[in-house]
């Protein structure tokens, strides 16, 4: 064809038009598509990203606390799921500089809180590549739809960095769902004097020209909003569980007498939660405490949950708890958070059933005959909506998510027996161990266990009434 023919110069405004848009059609034997903007989770539909899996993170981080300035470099190894022209990346503020996809130099855009890459060279359905992003300003703090802050919280002597249900995309660029989870490295760079902890194990600690690295391993899978940051003063011990588990605990020097009793319970909490619900999942454990104030809730950022101030016996047995559910077997939607929060509190439930304070049954008595809370609406709180079923984002962590979500763990131990339960629990730990579950996984699983047609028919029907039922059922 005459390359000076209308239809040759149209076929080449077409290609440069797809260019642009990030979409592949042109060029010989070429058929990728661009990886979608969003994993369209039930609450949060623009979060994650699709086209890919992410298997490791390396990130490099250098804060300076005076100014909130961030820099970072950000090494994704990930596998392309299918064949892609450009993929996207979950980034809110910040600024991009440069993005590489193997090396060479990629295309990028930005549009709202996503970052789409389009790499020099396509990639092919299963192959593994590795993405490089540098960025660089001052992080956000994010504000949930329950008015919950998140991302990266600047406290009194440097910064706090935690994620639930989205903040992890206010300081690295990732895939942001809990769908996706991958190994990390942190490299972390601050100020001499203060400390930078993270999850997982202290590999290196060095100290050049009046700054301070922290290297943090992570070997196993985390989902990204398990992932954290602490920057400060913090006054750092390492000891091991009578099973050599390394126990890391970095607490702020305001915090550091007020905590100590409850934190020296970490071994043995550990060693009870594993006798009730499998091996502890991970190669280290610990704990972050902060001031009070820097943060308004605990969260289980894994390996090291971040507490808000000296922590009391039960919040730590929730927190800990948590490192079996949620973070090894973690959700695969929001919309699956019950199955976090339900187990953590019940944990809470056992533990005081076990160390001489009320019983699970007694808990849960006080719970349904709304004698449990002061006040009058928190009891009515719990029957707002199923704990499978929350409204919207906002309602994600409501009471009916714990406290009711906990009730239909209990309902399923009275169902099948205390010895059919717990080879459940243990069970479910090791089936999905470093995986995600999402609650029809997790039902058709306790259905299986549950020893018989008559228990199954039981476990039938709390499902109904207790886990997708509106309001509050009839009987205890």
């Amino acid at each position: 064809m005459d390359p000076r023919s209308p239809a040759v110069r149209a076929a080449a405004v077409t290609c440069s038009l797809a260019l642009l848009a990030g979409v592949s059609a042109c060029g010989a034997g070429v058929d990728g598509t661009p990886g979608a903007d969003g994993v369209r989770d039930p609450y949060f539909p623009k979060l994650g990203n699709g086209g890919y899996e992410v298997t490791h993170y390396g990130l490099t981080l250098g804060y300076e606390s005076g100014s909130r300035h961030l820099t970072g470099t950000a090494e994704i190894t990930a596998r392309a799921t299918k064949n892609l022209s450009s993929f996207n990346l979950d980034l809110k503020g910040l600024d991009v500089s440069a993005v590489t996809v193997e090396g060479k130099a990629a295309r990028f855009q930005r549009a709202g809180q996503e970052l789409r890459v389009r790499p020099a060279d396509e990639l092919d359905r299963g192959e593994t590549f590795r993405a490089s992003v540098r960025y660089s300003g001052t992080p956000q703090t994010i504000t949930d739809a329950d008015d919950a802050e998140e991302g990266w919280l600047e406290t009194e002597d440097g910064a706090l960095a935690l994620g639930e249900p989205a903040g992890s995309m206010a300081w690295f660029p990732g895939n942001h769902h809990p769908s996706d989870k991958a190994s990390y490295d942190m490299e972390i760079t601050v100020p001499e004097g203060l400390k930078a902890v993270s999850n997982g194990e202290l590999t290196r600690e060095s100290t050049k020209g009046g700054r301070t690295t922290f290297a943090w391993h992570s070997a196993e899978p985390m989902a990204s909003y398990l992932a954290t940051v602490a920057i400060g003063k913090f006054e750092m011990k390492t000891s091991t569980t009578d099973d050599g588990l390394p126990v890391v605990t970095a607490v702020d020097p305001t915090q550091v007498k007020a905590s100590a009793k409850v934190l020296a319970k970490i071994p043995d909490i550990l060693e009870w939660q594993e006798y009730n619900f499998g091996p502890y999942p991970f190669s280290s454990a610990g704990a972050i405490v902060d001031r009070e104030g820097d943060a308004g809730y605990a969260l289980e950022t894994q390996t090291r949950p971040v507490l808000p101030g000296a922590p009391d016996t039960g919040l730590l047995v929730h927190e800990l708890a948590h490192q079996w559910f949620g973070d090894s077997v973690t959700p695969k939607t929001w919309r699956d958070m019950w199955l976090n929060e339900g187990f953590a509190t019940y944990a809470q439930w056992l533990y005081e059933e076990d160390h001489g304070g009320d019983s699970a049954q007694q808990t849960f008595d006080a719970l349904y005959d709304g004698d449990y809370y002061e006040d009058a609406d928190d009891n009515e709180a719990i029957w707002d909506f199923p704990p499978a079923r929350p409204t919207d984002a906002a309602h994600i962590s409501d009471p009916p998510v714990y406290d009711r979500g906990a009730m239909v763990i209990h309902k399923i131990r009275r169902a099948v027996g205390d010895d059919a339960f717990y080879d459940i629990v243990q069970g479910w730990t090791k089936t999905y161990r470093h995986r995600n579950a999402d609650t029809a996984d997790f039902t058709e699983y306790v259905e299986r266990h549950a020893g018989g047609d008559a228990a199954r028919r039981k476990v039938g029907r709390i499902w109904g009434d207790w886990l997708y039922g509106d309001g509050k059922p009839d009987h205890p």
